[in-house]
């Protein structure tokens, strides 16, 4: 692929599909080896529209409209960012030949719908996973659970950052569960999944790269696994590298491979595992950068938003990792429009500290508005100077 001159005859123009703070780091990447970036979004102003050439907002789920403004701007390179997307758009344009959908339009339809990537990953490739099972109503939610045994998780099938996720220890909560999902998801659908709960030690997130090899063909590369923190499913913190067995390792990127290949395309792939001992478990799988991944902006040499950029430009990638470190997320802290936030001189006074203030411009309480990052000795090091960073910015209201 020839790279040109954006906002020109020979430009590359890369669409984002969700214009989040993952997006934002794409898109800056991208621009760096110069192309030339749509930011879509249902919202205005978010993060990714602030530093795109262009940028548009539309009801995402709407086939119609998506279809006209892909369109209008007939990118080269479309680049998913969320689940909520009509995707049977991005299979039509990738059918018709009229741009690469990354990492493809099967990945994307299979990965917005925990379903369709359970049954891929248990059903076709027999990869370890959580016992499970899918409900259509709270009476089959409960059925479900007693059929599991209790506890459970229950999720929308399609919903991110652990919206709309519970856990139930009585079956008399299904209901509850229930419409807590239904609250939850992305999209409107009736279908949740019931998981049994694995006897784990710890969760990581394997960054799995798909690129192009000098002969042309697709090469598989891993990060170095990232360690991760979660409450009601959403990450408070990461950290690189996760400590874990010679074997345990082996069988992660087994498992990441098996997945990414079955998915196939370029870019980068957020797997999710369980790991016990030297036992592995699959989890789920993001077709693209992984916001616990966020920490690599501290520790690697290209980051995974670096990684994702030259993936799907067709270039050459570097995995390796520079330095041990963390990220500690900063929540809003309140429901407000335009906030402001103190105390970031002190936050960067923490040694090695960094910042990424998000720029979303609507806050809640529990909603992601930016994140620390630093390095450290070890990881107990890195993670205590980030969540002492993140300690130290103190959103406000205007």
């Amino acid at each position: 692929m020839k790279l040109g001159t954006p906002l020109s005859d020979t430009a590359v123009r890369v669409m984002l599909l969700g214009s989040g703070e993952l997006g934002k780091e794409v898109a800056i990447e991208l621009q760096r080896l110069g192309a030339e970036v749509i930011a879509v979004d249902r919202y205005p102003n978010a993060p990714a529209m602030q530093v795109a050439h262009r940028s548009h907002v539309i009801p995402m789920t709407d086939p119609q409209v998506l279809n006209g403004v892909i369109m209008a701007e007939a990118p080269h390179i479309i680049v998913p960012e969320i689940e909520a997307i009509a995707t049977e758009v991005l299979a039509h344009i990738e059918a018709a030949g009229l741009a690469t959908v990354i990492p493809t339009a099967r990945a994307t339809q299979l990965t917005m719908n925990r379903e369709g990537i359970r049954r891929l990953a248990a059903e076709e490739l027999g990869l370890p996973t959580s016992p499970y099972a899918f409900a259509t109503s709270a009476a089959e939610l409960a059925e479900a659970a007693h059929r599991i045994g209790l506890p459970v998780f229950v999720k929308p099938v399609m919903s991110s950052s652990g919206k709309g996720q519970s856990m139930i220890e009585a079956l008399e909560d299904a209901g509850a569960a229930w419409a807590y999902a239904q609250s939850g998801g992305r999209v409107e659908t009736a279908t949740v999944i019931v998981e049994g709960r694995i006897d784990f030690d710890f969760e990581i997130t394997l960054l799995t790269v798909r690129s192009k090899a000098a002969d042309g063909s697709i090469a598989t590369s891993f990060c170095a696994p990232i360690g991760h923190r979660q409450v009601k499913g959403d990450y408070v913190e990461s950290w690189q590298p996760q400590a874990m067995s010679a074997a345990a390792l082996a069988s992660a990127q087994d498992i990441g491979a098996k997945v990414t290949d079955a998915l196939g395309g370029l870019g980068v792939f957020g797997v999710e595992l369980f790991v016990k001992g030297d036992q592995v478990w699959f989890s789920e799988v993001s077709p693209r950068p992984h916001d616990t991944g966020l920490v690599t902006l501290a520790t690697q040499t290209m980051s995974e938003f670096a990684l994702h950029a030259r993936a799907i430009l067709g270039l050459p990638v570097d995995v390796s990792q520079r330095d041990i470190g963390a990220s500690a997320v900063i929540y809003g802290g309140m429901d407000a429009v335009g906030i402001a936030f103190e105390g970031v001189a002190e936050a960067l006074s923490v040694p090695t500290a960094d910042l990424r203030l998000f720029g979303k411009p609507e806050s809640f309480e529990r909603r992601r508005m930016g994140v620390a990052l630093a390095r450290g000795a070890d990881t107990d090091q890195a993670r205590e100077r980030a969540r002492e960073a993140a300690s130290r910015v103190k959103p406000v209201a205007n």
